[in-house]
């Protein structure tokens, strides 16, 4: 018997616009406000055209996190009653944000719905989002989320078929007769690995890496997947593929509250981690984020590379990668926040550097028009052209190749990049969870306060330094490809972000050129920098803050 479409009466919400990463919210929005996800998920499948959705290929995936099986049947549900033909399924619900990506442009999928809140803790007491990406494999722009916006706040009714029941945990097709449609829906549960693990064969010398995890002369490396998604695909790729010790691999099964940690792949909560590296037995250590695009790398002892200078060390060595051999370098990118350390690499190199805005669809754009190659942002995302996001395990196989390639330790890298190009010291501060109101009043002063003339210019004086104001503005870019202009995006070295679902975070971005003194504390470095961002901002006074959440 056909199953049946149901098309069903709602009421619009006013706080459906998707972020920089989507729509992220408490688990308990979702849980407890009427038709509260049906109505994103409507939206999206209405921004789209009819007659490009119709028949078409629709992937879907998640970290895991609590409530993604719930989510997951409905979305499935709606996609067959707003005529989607097949809809594309990680095994278990689970899968990568980079193999989502992988997966979207391999069965040239219309887009992927990914069921994530990134870095954000979860558990039913945690935050749950929803992200599209488009045809391309990346977030989808701006242009896009504003429809799905504007579609959020005029809704009336959703189309669902309540009668599907998928089973997440059979690999293969399963097949469901709808009224009105000539051809079968179909569901498909495919292996959540392995088309982004056959991707990255193309990518990598797997026989080198082979060599420098499982060989004679093997180095020892720490794994965290902070029990995020990328478990199994370390598992599968690192462990039983290029030969690492399984217990090299630590927190590798996906929990739907990241076993009550928050898996955000920096020096605060990756402290298991790091405190392990620091005893000297590893020589190489990585954590990754809960969907497995972010990473964090550490050489022996605990050595911190910061994620502006793990993307600038990548490009100098970027022919250690063979996909790079092949392909030859087109461009490198960074956003705004991140320091100025990969732009010595593309002067010195001659290669043409890009700053953009944070968020990866503005990445993407370049790569579709074939003007980039290699990109990073401060935020721990590293990625190349090979798909439409950022990606740790990429990054942590582009690190081994350097590795194998050089011979050297990740210290002794740095210490030679130093040396070669000079030192960007560069730090962090997170202020999260503050009240939106009084972090935007704060941003709306400071715009007003840096755009009077009297600021440039203006000198402060920090223990024995005096330091002068030579630029200050709200960073605006033009999309070179598309014209688009996105305002608004950064003031001085400080920005407002989206990325929590409870309350604003506020971050502080230093970054400093040495030549000389290059080995020094970057804390101790950036002090009086420091120390002058929190006075011109009043951040401290007008949040009731004594210091940030976290310093990276």
């Amino acid at each position: 018997i056909p199953l049946q479409v149901l098309t069903v009466p709602t009421a619009p919400y006013p706080d459906q616009r998707p972020g920089t990463s989507g729509l992220k919210k408490k688990v308990y929005v979702f849980q407890s406000r009427r038709n509260y996800l049906h109505n994103f998920i409507q939206s999206i499948f209405s921004s789209i055209d009819l007659r490009d959705r119709q028949g078409s290929t629709v992937v879907v995936g998640g970290d895991g996190r609590f409530f993604n099986r719930t989510a997951i049947e409905v979305i499935v549900q709606m996609a067959a009653a707003n005529g989607v033909g097949r809809v594309i399924i990680g095994h278990h619900g689970i899968m990568s944000t980079p193999a989502i990506s992988c997966v979207i442009r391999k069965y040239k999928a219309i887009g992927g719905i990914i069921l994530t809140a990134s870095h954000n803790p979860g558990g039913p007491d945690g935050d749950f989002g929803i992200k599209f990406n488009t045809a391309n494999g990346g977030p989808a722009k701006e242009a896009v989320t504003n429809k799905i916006f504007q579609i959020s706040r005029t809704i009336e009714e959703f189309a669902i078929c309540p009668g599907i029941q998928v089973d997440l945990t059979t690999l293969g097709k399963q097949m469901f007769d709808l009224e009105n449609k000539f051809k079968p829906f179909t569901v498909e549960i495919v292996d959540s690995v392995e088309s982004y693990a056959n991707l990255l064969r193309n990518i990598f010398d797997f026989a080198a890496l082979k060599e420098i995890l499982s060989g004679e002369n093997h180095i020892k490396i720490r794994l965290d997947a902070m029990h995020g998604v990328v478990g199994p695909y370390v598992r599968r790729i690192l462990c039983e593929e290029l030969g690492c010790p399984t217990n090299s691999a630590v927190n590798c099964v996906p929990l739907e509250d990241f076993g009550g940690q928050h898996p955000d792949p920096n020096l605060t909560y990756a402290a298991d981690l790091v405190d392990s590296m620091k005893e000297g037995q590893y020589d190489f250590g990585a954590a990754f984020d809960g969907d497995g695009d972010r990473n964090m790398i550490l050489g022996k002892h605990g050595f911190f590379v910061a994620p502006p200078d793990s993307v600038a060390v990548i490009a100098d060595n970027i022919f250690c990668i063979p996909y790079f051999q092949h392909t030859g370098v087109r461009g490198f990118a960074r956003s705004m926040p991140t320091s100025a350390a990969l732009d010595r690499v593309a002067k010195a190199t001659k290669i043409e550097l890009y700053e953009t805005p944070t968020g990866w669809k503005f990445f993407g754009n370049l790569m579709d028009a074939g003007r980039l190659s290699l990109c990073g942002e401060e935020s721990f995302g590293t990625g190349g052209d090979h798909i439409r996001e950022k990606d740790g395990l990429w990054a942590v196989l582009a690190w081994l190749s350097i590795l194998a390639t050089r011979r050297q330790s990740v210290e002794d890298i740095l210490k030679d990049h130093w040396l070669k190009y000079g030192r960007n010291y560069f730090t962090r501060y997170d202020y999260e969870n503050i009240d939106i109101d009084v972090a935007c009043e704060m941003m709306e002063d400071l715009e007003i306060l840096i755009a009077g003339k009297s600021f440039v210019k203006q000198r402060f004086a920090v223990e024995d330094k005096i330091y002068q104001v030579e630029k200050a503005d709200n960073f605006e870019y033009t999309d070179p490809v598309d014209s688009t202009i996105s305002r608004n995006q950064t003031l001085l070295a400080l920005e407002l972000s989206g990325t929590g679902s409870d309350g604003a975070t506020v971050r502080i971005y230093i970054d400093s050129y040495e030549k000389e003194q290059i080995f020094e504390d970057t804390q101790v470095m950036l002090a009086p920098l420091a120390t002058i961002a929190l006075k011109i901002s009043q951040l401290h006074h007008r949040t009731g803050r004594s210091g940030p959440s976290v310093i990276t």
